[in-house]
This record gives C-alpha cells, sequence and structure tokens, in this order.
C-alpha cells in the first residue's frame, strides 16, 4: 500500500510495533497484527469495492523513497508492504450507480 506524504502517522506507528528502535523485546505481538478494510473508490468517491484483511501486520515499511533531484519526476510516498491471514471480498458493497 501507498499514499502521499502526509502528518498522519498511522502506517509509521503501526510499522514501528513490528520494527520498534527499542529492539525485538519491545514489540507488541498483541497490537502488530490487525483486521483492516482495503477500499477503493472511483474518481466521483462512491466506494466501488472492499475487502476485509484479517490479521495483518507490516512487514516492509518506506518512509521516504530515494529522492533524486535530476530525475523527470519526484514524489513524496511512503510504502508499507502487509502479511496477513487472509482476506474476502465484502459482498455488501454493491456496484456503483453512475451518475
Amino acid at each position: 500500500m501507498e499514499r502521499g506524504i502526509t502528518h498522519d502517522t498511522a502506517f509509521e506507528d503501526w510499522a514501528n510495533q513490528v520494527f520498534g528502535l527499542q529492539g525485538d523485546a519491545a514489540v507488541s505481538l498483541k497490537d502488530m497484527r490487525k483486521d483492516i478494510q482495503v477500499e477503493l473508490y472511483n474518481l466521483s468517491g462512491q466506494l466501488v469495492i472492499r475487502y476485509n484483511v484479517f490479521r495483518a501486520w507490516v512487514s516492509d515499511y518506506e518512509a521516504l523513497p530515494e529522492l533524486d533531484s535530476q530525475g523527470e519526476a519526484m514524489a513524496a510516498i511512503e510504502r508499507i508492504t502487509l502479511q496477513h491471514e487472509g482476506w474476502e471480498r465484502d459482498r455488501d458493497v454493491t456496484e456503483p450507480t453512475e451518475t
């Protein structure tokens, strides 16, 4: 998952539960796995599809990509890679009505 850099620290906070600066003894196994929902929206802001992901945890976190001032495009993107114990599509989400 990725998003532009924001002041919201949710990705970083979750990643730090797994990769804490205090070492392995500070890792909270109780709180590092979370049930989450991944939602996709169309350009009109309508919910298109939702997945329920079970007991997910962060396996990789990239706070800031390599910045190359010589490159054609620069984007401040943070990324997390998730592992999980299963997922299912939320069948209650139906195709949105066109407007």
